[in-house]
């Protein structure tokens, strides 16, 4: 049912407390895990074709790594970057999961609440309008160790 995943990451801490829901996933019928990143660049003016992120090299070279250490303990793992001009960079992740024909899309979440949410938007809100297939959204790794810690207790009192 999963064997192929794509991990959704802008190399946010947020999309690293994501990783190892997209690895469990790739890993429960020993499928692939495919990293990709959606590299939006600015269009018009002299700026035309640079990346929005100013850090950008940086944060493909902590993807890669992140994907090479997959590798190295046998995930089959690899690293796809898209770019384009547009300023949704959920429309690239789709389609990559469309070119793919990919089984679940996991992407870390920022925690906005609804409305901050609906006014700044976010990846995996949109990704859950347009994605091909399930989309796992993990909220923030502060939110998810806190529940954990929650069910732990319940589970010892109760």
């Amino acid at each position: 049912m999963f064997e192929t995943i794509i991990w959704a990451t802008d190399g946010s801490e947020d999309a690293d407390g994501a990783l190892p829901f997209a690895r469990a996933l790739a890993e429960l019928e020993n499928g692939s895990l495919i990293a990709v990143h959606a590299k939006e660049v600015f269009v018009g003016g002299r700026a035309t074709g640079l990346p929005v992120m100013a850090d950008e090299n940086e944060l493909e070279t902590k993807i890669d790594r992140q994907v090479k250490e997959l590798r190295s303990v046998g995930v089959d793992a690899t690293f796809k970057l898209v770019s384009g001009t547009t300023s949704n960079p959920a429309h690239m992740i789709a389609q990559v999961a469309r070119d793919v024909d990919a089984d679940a899309i996991v992407v870390g979440t920022r925690g906005h609440g609804p409305i901050a949410g609906a006014v700044v938007g976010s990846v995996a809100q949109q990704l859950l309008h347009v994605a091909p297939c399930p989309v796992l959204a993990v909220p923030p790794t502060k939110q998810v160790a806190k529940r954990s810690r929650k069910a732990k207790h319940a589970a010892t009192v109760g």
